[in-house]
């Protein structure tokens, strides 16, 4: 007797998740199939629960722009609003609606939505704060991501593969923090100064911060933690001698939207 197509197909998927152990495939290849750039190395920094905490006592304006900067020349984030041709120019509008970002600023009252405070300290509102993703603990952009192109790793970090990313934008509505960014045209023309070691996206695909996995594959620190001279802290939260449970020891700290219970981990002394 035989069978059409459809039913092929199942079988054969059922057979084949059986052969590998009862997991999907998505989750057989996850880890092979992200770049070459951030295989693990023997040097590679490791922890079991990565963290962030950032000083903004510590923090200006001109340390808020030093650490985006670095982040995304690193990264090869484009500025949509400097094109490389002129043919590539942006209505500063369209440029604006579409800029792509990994770090960068707001307010207080937009980064801490429902901690607002009637009589909130002067030099508290006027704070760039530096926002990026928090790689939640309990990240609700994984568990909406159909292709599982954004996963989340044993350290915690929350990763996203572009090459399997189909650009359905799920994960940018089930991030409560804004935090992803979606490539409306081809980046390239954007990129002033290119760094021939972190791969270029193509139109179609988010990417958002992925701390700087590249960088501690190879035993260095995240790019924007570097670039803040001490303003900013990263380490293993499950570490009590990590300078991020030192400073959070020895400081009062907030988190973005906790009560939504993602857990975030980036912290920030106030």
């Amino acid at each position: 007797m035989g069978i059409n197509r459809r039913e092929f197909i199942r079988i054969a998927g059922l057979s084949t998740l059986i052969g590998l152990g009862g997991k999907s495939a998505w989750e057989i290849l996850a880890p092979g199939e992200v770049d070459a750039a951030i295989a693990e190395k023997p040097q590679a920094l490791k922890a079991t629960r990565w963290a962030m905490v950032i000083d903004m006592r510590k923090v200006d304006e001109q340390v808020a722009a030093r650490c985006a900067q670095a982040c995304h020349l690193v990264h090869n984030v484009p500025d949509l609003s400097h094109p490389m041709e002129a043919k590539d120019a942006l209505p500063p509008e369209v440029a604006a609606r579409q800029q792509l970002k990994w770090l960068w600023t707001e307010q207080f009252y937009n980064a801490f939505p429902g901690d607002e405070q009637e009589h909130l300290a002067e030099e508290v509102k006027a704070k760039p704060f530096m926002v990026l993703c928090n790689h939640c603990q309990n990240p609700p952009c994984v568990r909406v991501c159909p292709t599982k192109a954004t996963f989340q790793r044993e350290d915690g970090i929350v990763m996203m593969d572009m090459h399997r990313c189909i650009g359905c934008r799920f994960c940018m509505a089930g991030c409560p923090f804004s935090a992803r960014s979606f490539n409306w045209r081809d980046p390239r023309p954007y990129i002033k100064d290119e760094n021939k070691d972190y791969p270029t996206r193509e139109i179609g695909v988010v990417e958002k911060c992925l701390f700087c996995v590249e960088r501690l594959a190879v035993g260095l620190m995240p790019a924007c933690v570097e670039a803040s001279q001490g303003a900013m802290a990263f380490g293993d939260l499950n570490d009590p001698k990590s300078q991020v449970r030192e400073w959070l020891r020895a400081n009062f700290a907030i988190r973005r939207k906790p009560y939504l219970g993602t857990n975030p981990q980036v912290y920030y002394i106030v």
